[in-house]
């Protein structure tokens, strides 16, 4: 009897997450079988998973993540080509921002750990102590550690999401390298969760690849507005707060996500801003130069991945 409720169980789960890849509704023995929790589990582990992720308070964005930025695990925000490290620095500056400002509302004061591959910090900048101040971020609990080898970036990225007392650790490396696979990627998210540490993993001029990251966001750079004065006007010619164009790469759901935020530093948060992207003639960009591959250690570059689906486990 024991046998058989198991592989009653077994057959149960396959259906749901069958129906659940096919999005069409549960079959009447699935939904019978969800129906009786006694126990209440399920509803245990969906309020546990709610408590595990962070709003960015932006409602389009937050849809597209189920809730907002997970807070056990990782996230990749890439940049496509070196020009556009900044912005995409400034956006995960922004996030660590957002975790340490968490850990404070609850009581604790977290430092943020952001590790950087030395020839990241050689093409792109190191972060700048006073800008970081005026971005939202409390250096005085901010530590930066530059390593020569990605090999070992990755040791200390593993070692510190063992020790859960970072608000977020950032992990920025250079292009694709060799080291970083899936099953390397997958080690460090399972550290993460394990840890209950978010780690954003920032790939600086990278192009797409396969990761166990639970979301990926590709980072460019925006129009800017101009500086709000008190009185409700604009200061004409200035330069307002940072823009960024966000476009979700890797989710759960099916359709792509095209977003434009600022970030304001005194609110510390996002808001979205309303722009729109120019056709381009024959595929080719605005600013038209040569894109140069960041692939460090491959004879090539990753193969184009495409939209890709991050469908929930079963089980």
């Amino acid at each position: 009897m024991a046998e058989k409720a198991v592989q009653r169980e077994t057959v149960l789960s396959l259906r749901e997450t069958i129906a659940q890849i096919e999005n069409r509704r549960l079959p009447g023995v699935v939904r019978a079988a969800k129906a009786t929790d006694p126990t209440g589990f399920r509803r245990k582990r969906e309020e546990a998973s709610r408590n595990k992720i962070l709003p960015l308070g932006v409602p389009r964005l937050d849809d597209v993540l189920e809730g907002g930025l997970p807070l056990e695990g990782m996230t990749e925000i890439r940049n496509a080509e070196t020009r556009d490290a900044g912005a995409a620095a400034g956006f995960v500056t922004a996030l660590a921002v957002l975790c340490q400002q968490r850990k404070k509302e609850k009581g604790h004061l977290a430092p943020v750990l952001w590790i950087s591959q030395a020839l990241a910090s050689r093409e792109a900048g190191l972060p700048y102590a006073p800008g970081l101040k005026s971005y939202g971020l409390d250096i005085e609990r901010f530590l930066f550690v530059s390593i020569r080898t990605v090999k070992d970036a990755l040791w200390v990225a593993e070692t510190a999401l063992s020790v859960p007392v970072f608000a977020a650790v950032v992990l920025e490396i250079r292009g694709n390298p060799d080291c970083l696979a899936l099953s390397e990627s997958r080690r460090l998210h399972v550290r993460a969760r394990a840890g209950g540490v978010p780690l954003l993993l920032f790939r600086q001029a990278g192009e797409e690849e396969a990761s166990s990251a639970f979301f990926r966001l590709q980072i460019k750079p925006a129009s800017a507005g101009e500086q709000p004065l008190p009185d409700g006007s604009m200061l004409c010619g200035s330069i307002g707060h940072p823009a960024f164009h966000v476009l979700v790469e890797k989710s759960r759901a099916y359709a792509s996500a095209d977003i434009f935020l600022e970030w304001n530093a005194h609110d510390r948060r996002f808001y979205t801003i309303e722009q729109s992207v120019a056709p381009q003639a024959d595929g080719q960009s605005a600013n038209s130069v040569d894109p140069f591959s960041a692939s460090v250690g491959r004879s090539s570059g990753a193969d184009s991945l495409g939209r890709l689906l991050a469908y929930a486990r079963a089980s």
